[in-house]
């Protein structure tokens, strides 16, 4: 199954749908006419094989690119060489899951995972 992504004048995802592989070839077309949803279509991967990665609701196709990105996460985060959002400050290595963005102070700020998640985490290696 193929999978095609809609979207708005602003090239914000707005629709993801599965489109018979029989009709991959005319996806779009598919999508518009056939199914009588208009607008504009552009294949998506959900294996990430084309356009850099699997569109979501609220992605923004960069045509310049032929890519699909997430939204910005936050007003400060830029776009790295890659395409993928960066924030001013790189997130702390150790324990970082325990670490959230604070937009208003531009940093990353210390909050302790609760000690029934914490567990589990310390099992899994993810935290020390």
């Amino acid at each position: 199954m193929a999978h095609f992504a809609q979207i708005d004048e602003n090239n914000i995802v707005t629709n993801v749908i599965v489109v018979p592989d029989e009709q991959e070839h005319r996806g779009a077309e598919f999508c518009a006419d056939d199914l009588g949803l208009g607008g504009t279509w552009i294949q998506t991967s959900y294996n990430n094989n084309i356009r850099k990665q699997f569109a979501g609701i609220g992605s923004v196709y960069d045509p310049d690119f032929d890519e699909f990105l997430d939204p910005q996460p936050f007003p400060s985060w830029v776009l790295d060489d890659n395409h993928d959002w960066q924030p001013p400050t790189p997130r702390p290595t150790e324990n970082a899951l325990e670490y959230r963005w604070d937009e208003a102070s531009t940093s990353w700020v210390y909050e302790r995972v609760p000690e029934e998640t914490r567990e589990g985490l310390v099992e899994a290696g993810l935290l020390t």
